[in-house]
């Protein structure tokens, strides 16, 4: 950052973000605490000034729910942080919790003009800033409108949902199967990624608002659609994508064979990690993961934590198309994981019924497709073993069956995923749908885009009705 003569502040022109201080590698490794520390407010000023405050925004067009960046960026830049705060408010309930776990960087920072000649602003880093040094204010209960809204499912559109329609005075009632709210930010994300002291103060606040949390309740088992839709006048469902898909290889009944879901769900929320816990869970010397996105790099730095000596990623294509987050993959191969890139799983092979080694196949890529894609082949007579006493199976989740086989009225894709109309509602009146429930696995901010504006849609309807 300068100063002219006039005392103008001029931009800082660095092609280069400020860096994000993180824990040693070697320390981080035996400990779940958070890697990322976070920007000191000198640093976040300096960042914030290598906006160029463009007139087109081209940021905010990245942002699936359209906070106002360049103005956000600002009030940091005047140090005004409660002001920043406000300004992302408006379009995002979760920002401590986006500014950690979204993919700014193929987002928003995606179309950043600053990236063209280097680095782009780093907006999550910022918006994390901003929301970590926010300060609690007393928060007023609205004056109820007459009007009751179901919500199943407690995870990051649900909240979104949840939180837009209960500051205008709804009636809502959050419906969670587990026996915590926050669905994939509680279970999914580890505490070394996104502490979930974060996530329980945005339930908190939700609360505060008047949203009623009814944990342990699994709608479509525990209560019927149609048993809602007599004491709701709307639901939404955002009940996810927990389903784990699996290769169907020989070899995947085996102990010690897991889910990245079961695997992280035992970790996170049943605290696997903690000497005092009950949970049961083989944490093995010698890890396999399979798959290459978050929950690939999650489950295997999970893993590491939980003193495995040699942690895989096998995965069948090569670095350049591993969907992970670079910043995941980075810390990955900070903490020692080792990448068996162009490699894929043929055979889990056992012995006494538990995993002993998993059989792989080499790789190669061939031209890429109309999407751009390098499909992967196996080149034949390159099976190989690995030897290993535990397999983590991460390539990918579907919606649970198990609202659609509850209610045949409600109309799912192929895959699974629950079907809705372009104002976001179901095949059933008033039930509307969204997140990772009718796309499939996707992100967390794309999830709360989906609450967001099914809410929004719930509010048109419910006005038209005569309390």
């Amino acid at each position: 950052m300068q100063s002219s003569k006039q005392g103008i502040i001029m931009p800082n022109m660095s092609l280069e973000k400020n860096k994000m201080p993180m824990l040693e590698a070697n320390d981080r490794i035996h400990s779940f605490d958070e890697v990322a520390l976070g920007y000191s407010e000198e640093v976040a000023v300096l960042e914030a000034n290598r906006c160029l405050h463009c007139p087109n925004h081209p940021c905010v067009e990245g942002c699936p729910v359209n906070i106002d960046i360049p103005n956000f960026i600002e009030h940091i830049k005047n140090k005004d942080y409660e002001s920043a705060y406000r300004v992302i408010s408006l379009n995002s309930s979760l920002p401590a919790i986006c500014g950690r776990v979204c993919p700014q960087e193929s987002q928003c920072e995606s179309k950043c003009v600053r990236g063209i000649k280097g680095e782009p602003v780093g907006i999550g880093r910022l918006e994390r800033f901003v929301a970590d040094n926010h300060v609690d204010e007393e928060i007023n209960k609205p004056v109820s409108n007459g009007h009751k809204v179901a919500i199943v499912g407690s995870g990051p559109s649900g909240l979104a949902c949840a939180y837009e329609l209960s500051k205008d005075g709804y009636d809502v009632t959050i419906y969670e199967a587990l026996h915590v709210a926050g669905g994939v930010l509680m279970y999914g994300i580890p505490e070394f990624r996104l502490p979930k002291k974060i996530v329980q103060k945005e339930i908190d606040r939700l609360v505060k608002l008047g949203v009623k949390i009814n944990t342990n309740v699994v709608v479509g088992k525990s209560i019927s659609i149609d048993e809602l839709l007599q004491e709701y006048e709307a639901l939404y469902l955002g009940t996810g994508a927990g389903l784990p898909n699996f290769m169907d290889i020989d070899g995947e009944m085996l102990n010690g064979v897991y889910s990245a879901n079961e695997f992280l769900t035992r970790t996170n929320l049943m605290k696997a990690y903690k000497d005092s816990s009950s949970t049961p869970i083989m944490k093995g010397d010698n890890v396999a993961v399979v798959g290459g996105g978050n929950v690939a790099m999650d489950a295997a730095r999970s893993a590491l934590r939980l003193d495995a000596k040699r942690v895989y990623i096998i995965y069948r294509r090569s670095m350049e198309e591993l969907p992970a987050r670079k910043e995941e993959v980075e810390h990955s191969i900070e903490e020692g994981i080792d990448f068996k890139l162009l490699n894929n799983p043929v055979e889990i092979i056992g012995e006494n019924g538990h995993v002993k080694a998993i059989k792989c196949i080499k790789m190669q890529l061939g031209e890429p497709d109309e999407r751009g894609r390098r499909k992967p082949y196996p080149i034949e007579g390159s099976e190989f073993e690995l030897d290993v006493d535990v397999v983590i199976m991460a390539i990918g989740t579907s919606p649970n069956p198990l609202l659609k086989n509850s209610c045949e009225k409600l109309n799912v894709s192929s895959r699974g995923g629950i079907i809705i109309d372009d104002s976001g509602m179901t095949s059933i009146d008033n039930v509307f749908a969204g997140g990772d429930a009718v796309t499939g696995s996707a992100t967390v901010i794309s999830a709360m885009s989906a609450g967001k504006n099914a809410a929004k849609e719930i509010k048109k309807r419910l006005s038209n009705l005569v309390i």
